[in-house]
């Protein structure tokens, strides 16, 4: 393990007294948090705080309330079970450690832990599980849509709890993978709480999923202090549960949690350089550079290239509402094969990723456990590289796709082909991409102009199935979990999420195919390896022939630097402790919370 660099950073606390706590009127403003109390984050948060409602939509609300590639994010909202992508562990949360299949895997059965409580002092119980379930089918939240199709029933005993499968004619269940997902990536929210805002929106779907949960009961460590336009703002809550010598046995290390709103990366960086961050989750181009040349206390989780675990494939999802994308394949596919790969590679990721001549592209990430899910010489005749602007062109041209008018665009049915490549603005790794994107369309005479909204407008856009503002657009599928490999295949092609309203689970692009559809099904209740192989390698070959999609990169689930100047003991991936990169607040990476040490 490098070498921990420790100082302090020398800056005037303007409060009476570390052990008192900064009010809401003074967090605002000039006056800081007291520092050696407060971890501060930077690339989790982009733009106001839209609401503290966990079962709602568009919260924009990062910090508390977000499910990604490494878990989720449990501060505030805790899910029953953690899960750990270092080793695919599930670790009880709110649950118990064990939890329990029957014999045919219809029914999934955990209990409560008995310490478990609401910042409000009462117990959690197997009802607040149950009722979480029942209002995102009833409202179609993020819950309703990634677990309703897949779970029949969720019943309570008390504190014993039995989530029940959908299962076919035959009795065999749907999908028993997306049973373990509910377990960790489902925020539990309290049931009276949930009758609370039930009844001042008169039931009414819309209004609960906007609500803005000013008055939200949660179960985690933190709750909201404060939130503008400029940061937000989490204070530790004291009589945490998760201190009983059943969870934790201790509460975590910094009384405040803190995030900066900056403009984008470049400003996020800026101030981790100056010790303003402790915990970076963004890109940040050579990174090495930071400790190598500039002698910062800065570090990653592995030391070398690419100083991160890679998961997750960022990927330009084609738009299958426009016709000119959804009828021709030869378009899709040309404008990913003239793509230059390389170049996102060694300057947008900065060689933070292996390239696809190292790993070449399927539906898998680049772990040696996914690598090993397909055939590799059945799809080698399909994949490429990237760069190949020869092969796009003539691709083209075979399809009829030509130009006519000598204004050197080529056109469908008598018009211009002229698309968009879109992404948040500020996310500049991303943006990069795009502009490669939009360089190959040049190349083979496809007009791509790129288009950088503000996030809060673009998850608005993208999660909407019939939307036609966006042509080419960035998300991430992903990247690790227990339905994983499978769920990343049933974002990229499968039909359950098709048409559906505030899809955040998948298919962000509505590519519609029956065939792989069906493969994707036998996947979850298919258990004979050589059978999933054969499964995993067909679909494959319709991804890389269909082309509803193209990954642009690979890229380590969460970006995860620290700056040392304040606190120390981060994870590290030699260090033995088995907390993976996930920005101390994500599945099992929130351990790090309650290891963490002030320098000196």
């Amino acid at each position: 393990m490098k070498k921990r660099i420790a100082m302090l950073l020398a800056a005037a606390m303007v409060v009476s007294s570390m052990a008192t706590a900064v009010s809401a009127e003074e967090a605002a403003g000039d006056v800081t948090l007291p520092r050696e109390e407060t971890l501060y984050f930077a690339g989790q948060q982009w733009g106001t705080v839209n609401s503290y409602n966990p079962i709602g939509t568009n919260q924009n609300n990062a910090m508390a309330i977000a499910g990604g590639p490494s878990g989720y994010r449990t501060i505030m909202f805790e899910t029953l079970y953690m899960y750990n992508f270092m080793d695919g562990s599930m670790i009880g949360l709110l649950a118990n450690d064990d939890y329990a299949w029957n014999d045919d895997m219809t029914a999934l059965t955990f209990t409560i832990k008995d310490a478990a409580k609401w910042s409000d002092g009462t117990p959690v119980t197997g009802a607040d599980v149950v009722r979480t379930f029942d209002i995102g089918v009833e409202i179609g939240n993020g819950t309703g849509t990634g677990s309703g199709p897949y779970i029949d029933s969720i019943v309570a005993d008390g504190n014993t709890v039995t989530i029940n499968a959908k299962v076919d004619d035959a009795g065999v269940p749907l999908n028993p993978l997306k049973l373990l997902d509910f377990l960790s990536g489902t925020p539990i929210a309290q049931a009276a709480w949930i009758d609370t805002v039930y009844d001042r929106c008169g039931g009414d779907a819309t209004a609960i999923l906007n609500d803005a949960g000013d008055d939200v009961v949660y179960s985690g460590p933190y709750g909201p202090y404060y939130d503008d336009d400029q940061k937000v703002v989490f204070i530790r809550n004291d009589e945490y549960w998760g201190q009983d010598a059943s969870m934790w046995g201790k509460l975590p290390v910094p009384k405040y949690i803190a995030h900066t709103i900056y403009a984008d990366n470049a400003a996020g960086e800026v101030a981790l350089k100056a010790g303003e961050v402790d915990v970076c989750q963004q890109f940040i181009g050579n990174v090495q550079n930071l400790w190598l040349e500039e002698g910062l206390p800065i570090s990653t989780y592995y030391e070398e290239a690419p100083y991160g675990v890679c998961l997750t494939m960022p990927t330009a999802w084609y738009n299958m509402n426009l016709p000119v994308l959804a009828d021709n394949v030869a378009l899709r596919k040309a404008i990913a094969m003239a793509v230059d790969y390389d170049s996102i590679i060694a300057n947008a990721m900065t060689n933070q990723s292996p390239s696809f001549s190292d790993v070449p592209r399927s539906l898998m990430n680049p772990t040696d456990g996914e690598q090993a899910l397909f055939d590799h010489d059945a799809v080698a005749d399909l994949q490429w590289a990237g760069n190949d602007i020869e092969g796009a062109n003539a691709l083209l041209d075979e399809a009829g796709l030509v130009d006519t008018d000598g204004d050197g665009y080529r056109e469908y049915n008598g018009e211009k082909i002229s698309l968009n490549a879109v992404c948040p603005n500020g996310w500049s790794d991303w943006q990069a991409s795009m502009e490669l994107v939009a360089a190959a369309g040049d190349k083979i005479g496809v007009e791509i102009t790129t288009l950088y909204p503000e996030y809060s407008i673009y998850q608005t856009v993208f999660v909407d199935p019939n939307q036609t503002e966006y042509a080419i657009f960035m998300w991430s599928p992903d990247a690790a979990g227990p339905s994983n490999p499978w769920n990343r295949v049933n974002q990229f092609m499968g039909l359950d999420y098709v048409g559906v309203a505030n899809n955040w689970s998948g298919n962000w692009g509505q590519y519609k195919n029956e065939e792989a559809d069906a493969l994707i099904k036998k996947i979850p209740v298919t258990s004979d390896p050589e059978e999933l192989k054969s499964l995993y390698t067909e679909l494959t070959k319709i991804y890389l022939t269909e082309v509803p999609s193209f990954s642009l990169m690979y890229r380590p689930s969460v970006f995860h630097a620290v700056n040392e100047s304040v606190w120390t003991n981060f994870p590290a991936g030699d260090d033995g402790r088995n907390i993976p990169p996930a920005d101390c607040t994500d599945g099992y990476g929130i351990a790090a919370l309650y290891d963490l040490e002030l320098v000196g």
